[in-house]
């Protein structure tokens, strides 16, 4: 029997096989949650009805523009007639132009800023908003964060201070939404070879420092972000809500790290 046997889901942020929402994705499958999927635009259509495709023919594949309300509203009446009831929601949508990704974080433009904060994070309050009143049961939804919401990551620059917008959100969120039994948390992850984090200036360095400098001396896997979301997504965290999970080898404890690791006594 699995953990997450008779609850249904919704998953926003699969872009292909990679992908921190496919990884997750699969976990809750595998736990016996039944799954709808969005995506992004033709670009990525195919790439999500072919992975999405192997939960079988029936399987609920939409496209979403995360910043349309119009799109969302859709979204959510299709899951509504499809499953009549919704227990799961992950949100792994973020973006930023390219030029706002590079050089000093002080450049960034108006625009840029306001493209980051509406798919990076308001994203997230208008999908819990129609999300919700599917929540009958109580539900939990999940949200993607990264380490550069709190500290200073080079390059990171605007995406940072969305991730930060996102983080308070979930904590805004959950408060508001804890009456109804729907918990709101985010997985902050350790750095993951995907096809938005290839977009960061100096991608490689950072997996090569994070796996130098962690406690655990490694990177985080895909198997290990699926299992912290089953984790979230399951009754074993019935009473969390409005936290941010670091899912990062320990990264995010060290200020200083020691030219030579203490021996043990």
């Amino acid at each position: 029997m699995g953990l997450l046997d008779g609850k249904t889901g919704i998953v926003f942020g699969v872009a292909n096989k990679r992908s921190i929402a496919w990884a997750i994705a699969q976990a809750w499958a595998a736990e016996g949650a039944s799954l709808a999927f969005t995506y992004q635009g033709e670009r990525l259509q195919k790439n999500v009805e072919e992975l999405a495709g192997a939960f079988g023919a029936d399987t609920l594949i939409t496209p979403c523009d995360v910043t349309k309300d119009e799109d969302i509203a859709r979204v959510f009446d299709e899951v509504g007639r499809k499953f009549g009831r919704l227990n799961l929601l992950l949100h792994s949508v973020a973006f930023a132009p390219k030029d706002a990704l590079e050089g000093r974080f002080v450049n960034t433009s108006r625009e840029a800023f306001r493209i980051a904060h509406d798919v990076s994070a308001y994203s997230l309050v208008a999908l819990a908003r129609a999300g919700a009143p599917l929540m009958t049961d109580g539900g939990s939804i999940l949200g993607m964060s990264y380490y550069g919401a709190e500290k200073v990551v080079p390059h990171y620059n605007v995406m940072g201070v969305a991730k930060a917008s996102l983080e308070a959100s979930t904590r805004y969120l959950a408060y508001d939404l804890g009456p109804r039994k729907i918990r709101v948390n985010c997985i902050s992850a350790g750095p993951v070879n995907t096809l938005a984090a290839r977009g960061i200036s100096g991608f490689s360095a950072m997996l090569k420092y994070y796996e130098e400098h962690a406690p655990l001396k490694r990177n985080v896997t895909p198997e290990e972000l699926g299992a912290t979301g089953v984790f979230l997504a399951s009754d074993g965290s019935a009473a969390i809500t409005g936290q941010v999970l670091y899912v990062d080898g320990g990264y995010q404890i060290m200020g200083m790290q020691a030219s030579e690791p203490a021996s043990g006594a």
